[in-house]
């Protein structure tokens, strides 16, 4: 069992669980693949607030991940499974033939002892290894897809994903992402066999205000209880958001609305439009 659920001996404790990650085999990072992480508070380099409700956190260290697997032809052996507190994946310490020590995605099922490869031709296609969508079988599930051939992988990295590749045809391969999207990209494009590990992450619940401000997460003040300059749900007698459709402060729709940017030369290549969260449709 992944998941400890907890006895509800005090409030703090009722309805808390936790990871135990079962997956993880390596419990220190490699010192030579970490770099200090600095904290912005949520705010830019003017020092004005970017994001609401970010701010403090545990202390972290940031670990390079190899996300564009460029060192083909070389084997590599994993020697652990780490904890990442930087996403919700695992990562997976790999050692090549030569000694070159990297970081990836930790795929599941991916164990200790076990050698990957990543190559720009056809190679054996089990969980780890990294090709070219060109010679990746149809059918299979991949994670870490290139969006621009050779610029690293942008789509499916989060713990427990996995996008279906469901044909070729021509220069453009189609995928299905988890959020229901359908889209085309280059089959120059590399991805990395196999479901994103730690699936479980989903599945924990904090139970208590204290481990979200580990994570970085302060208290969120409710848009209705805002004053009408504020907040779009503010203002107004009585608690009404005043038919306004659910929405941020900078008034962008949370459930579900459309976020991406009109007129990109990019949007030819998206044939099925990603399912809405509020009415679980397609959005427009």
């Amino acid at each position: 069992m992944a998941i400890r659920v907890y006895k509800p001996v005090t409030n703090a404790r009722r309805n808390a669980s936790v990871n135990l990650h079962v997956e993880v085999t390596k419990r220190t990072p490699e010192k030579s693949l970490l770099t200090p992480l600095h904290k912005t508070g949520a705010r830019n380099c003017q020092g004005k607030r970017t994001v609401r409700g970010r701010s403090g956190g545990h202390k972290r260290r940031y670990r390079r991940i190899d996300f564009k697997r460029t060192k083909d032809g070389i084997a590599a052996t994993v020697i652990g499974i780490e904890y990442d507190p930087n996403r919700s994946c695992h990562i997976a310490l790999l050692e090549y033939a030569d000694g070159d020590r990297r970081y990836i995605i930790a795929p599941k099922g991916l164990t200790d002892g076990d050698v990957v490869m990543s190559a720009g031709e056809a190679i054996e296609p089990k969980a780890g290894n990294c090709m070219p969508l060109r010679y990746i079988p149809t059918g299979l599930t991949v994670h870490n897809v290139e969006v621009v051939p050779g610029a690293g992988g942008r789509l499916c990295r989060a713990a427990g994903l996995g996008i279906r590749l469901t044909n070729r045809e021509g220069r453009w391969a189609t995928i299905v992402l988890p959020s229901g999207e359908i889209r085309q990209v280059s089959v120059d494009c590399r991805a990395t066999i196999g479901v994103v590990g730690n699936p479980d992450h989903g599945n924990v619940k904090l139970g208590k205000a204290g481990r979200a401000r580990w994570m970085g997460r302060r208290p969120v003040t409710r848009g209705v209880a805002m004053s009408h300059h504020e907040h779009p749900h503010g203002g107004g007698e009585g608690k009404s958001k005043g038919g306004q459709e659910p929405s941020n402060a900078s008034n962008t729709q949370s459930k579900g609305g459309r976020t991406r940017r009109r007129g990109k030369s990019s949007d030819k290549r998206i044939l099925r439009r990603r399912r809405s969260v509020r009415y679980g449709q397609l959005t427009v």
